[in-house]
């Protein structure tokens, strides 16, 4: 494409559309219809020169008019509760249920780490050695201990504010960080399960893995699968970069970010739940077996409405990303 040609074509439609825009509640009816024109031809135009002659100057003055146009022909909108409850029915479980092949591999192989370093830190006196003294091992993991007291040490509002903000940045960073190939990602998750591998081994070797399990499990497992949530998500917007698929690597970018973001408000949600079950039923005077049977069905919970809500929705053609009246206003064009 000769790109000076190109423009001399098409400025005087650029003009027209900027000077109709800047007079657009007084306009006619004959001239609503030529801005509507207008605004669709200079969407093609921005699309055509993105792909085959991109200019940093051109694009960005086409991209601002084609915002403006787009603003005045579909409207200003403001978020409903319909967006938020279109967003927990479809497009929060249809992105989790459509990235389960990757979060659920990751979940099983990251769960299968946390128990071989359980193991081998548990049967390797040499390896806690290395991790503590005697004296402090025993502090942590005697009955009443430094295991113990940890989820009772503050007032329980406070500890499920701090557990969430913690977790919750912990699952953006892996949704953020993906698009560096997924290395971050890796790092992150293999921190978590090292920290998780630990404590496993060390009550372990203490004879009291049954009390590690009744203190982790309430509100580990729904957290767990989010920050597996997460990390899959991150890792499969990782290998994008790497194989976008029959799209262009920047609109498979595009729609695989904008999903991870809807993702990322999604497990807030859900890193909220367990930071209440971790501050308020984790360190309760509840019988093991119930706190357990809690979580137990917090996970089901979750579990259920991905496979049934996201399943139902991503058959229909539902991705999280957002509605296709709210993304980019280019058409797709051959190179």
């Amino acid at each position: 494409m000769d790109l000076d040609v190109f423009v001399s074509a098409h400025r005087a439609e650029w003009d027209r559309l900027d000077a109709l825009l800047r007079r657009q509640r007084r306009l006619t009816g004959p001239e609503v219809d030529e801005l509507v024109a207008l605004y669709q031809r200079t969407a093609t135009h921005l699309s055509l020169i993105q792909s085959s002659a991109p200019d940093p100057q051109l694009t960005g003055r086409l991209s601002q008019l084609v915002a403006r146009a787009r603003s005045a022909v579909t409207g200003a909108r403001r978020a409903s509760w319909r967006d938020a409850t279109r967003f927990l029915t479809h497009g929060f479980p249809a992105a989790v249920y459509r990235s389960r092949h990757w979060w659920v591999p990751t979940a099983l192989l990251s769960t299968a780490l946390a128990v071989l370093l359980g193991w081998w830190i548990g049967t390797h006196p040499e390896v806690q050695a290395t991790i503590a003294t005697p004296s402090d091992l025993r502090e942590l993991t005697r009955p009443g201990g430094e295991y113990e007291t940890y989820y009772s040490s503050h007032p329980a509002a406070a500890f499920a504010a701090q557990v969430w903000t913690n977790n919750a940045q912990a699952a953006a960073m892996c949704l953020v960080l993906g698009v560096f190939l997924g290395l971050p990602v890796l790092w992150i998750l293999f921190q978590n399960m090292l920290n998780l591998g630990i404590g496993l081994g060390l009550m372990s070797s203490a004879g009291r893995l049954d009390t590690f399990l009744g203190l982790v499990l309430p509100h580990g497992l729904l957290e767990l699968t989010a920050v597996f949530v997460a990390a899959g998500t991150g890792l499969r917007l990782g290998w994008t970069v790497i194989d976008p698929g029959p799209r262009t690597r920047r609109t498979a970018l595009a729609e695989e970010g904008r999903a991870a973001v809807g993702m990322a408000i999604g497990l807030a949600l859900v890193l909220f739940v367990s930071g209440a079950i971790e501050g308020f039923v984790t360190p309760s005077g509840l019988p093991t077996w119930a706190r357990i049977a809690i979580g137990v069905t917090a996970e089901l919970a979750f579990l259920t409405y991905v496979h049934v809500l996201g399943g139902r929705a991503a058959r229909t053609g539902e991705t999280g990303d957002v509605e296709a009246a709210e993304r980019s206003a280019t058409v797709p064009t051959a190179a």
